[in-house]
């Protein structure tokens, strides 16, 4: 029987359950194998939506290196908003993702990328999903796009809140050994809401962390 990665909902902390790749049945052919997502059921609406945008895909800002191989592409389409802050913002939490992916490629969940972008449960969320990638033998194939961002501002300053929808229809696992992907039908598990907290680093200089990430699953608004 053919096996592939799907999804297994994990309750590990009060503040943030995660959605974990896992490896399953082929049976299933609408489970998609990417979504490195949480599980913490978001309810909240975005007050509005940017219109897309391009960013760079590879990338060093404060010296760190977030670049992916070539057939692994995350794609962000939104437009930067126009709060210096939110825009920071915004652009680590597409590093932070980036960041999880180029664990996911280097096989470790300690990459320095990992740590610059992210902090407390942040964190955990991100080592735990990297893990489960290499744990099942896979790396990740195609394009994941992002897109329909909106960010919105604490009362103190101190923390961004950025949502947005992923689309990982083209977005496939492959098997390390084999340099097999793992092709899956499309369905409404292609497609997630997320909210990352981004807060800044106590000193200021360096780059904004997510602290926290919260995912709709199987997100009909997003499709």
């Amino acid at each position: 029987m053919k096996r592939r990665p799907l999804h297994v909902a994990v309750a590990l902390t009060a503040t943030a359950a995660l959605l974990l790749t896992a490896c399953g049945s082929g049976d299933d052919k609408s489970s998609n194998n990417d979504k490195i997502a949480g599980a913490y059921q978001a309810t909240e609406k975005p007050k509005e939506s940017a219109s897309p945008s391009g960013a760079p895909a590879e990338d060093k800002p404060d010296g760190v290196d977030v670049s992916l191989p070539k057939d692994m592409d995350l794609v962000f389409d939104w437009d930067q908003p126009k709060d210096k802050n939110e825009a920071a913002a915004m652009d680590d939490a597409a590093n932070y993702l980036r960041a999880i992916y180029r664990g996911v490629d280097k096989r470790t969940a300690k990459d320095a990328a990992v740590t610059a972008y992210s902090t407390r449960d942040g964190l955990h969320y991100a080592q735990v999903q990297i893990n489960e990638w290499i744990k099942g033998g896979w790396t990740a194939h195609g394009t994941r796009r992002h897109y329909d961002a909106t960010t919105r501002s604490a009362p103190n300053g101190k923390s961004v809140e950025v949502a947005f929808c992923a689309d990982t229809g083209k977005f496939y696992g492959k098997e390390v050994k084999t340099g097999k992907v793992l092709k899956t039908e499309p369905s409404l598990k292609d497609f997630g809401y997320y909210r990352i907290v981004m807060v800044k680093v106590p000193t200021g200089t360096g780059p904004w962390q997510a602290s926290k990430v919260f995912v709709e699953t199987r997100a009909e608004k997003c499709r």
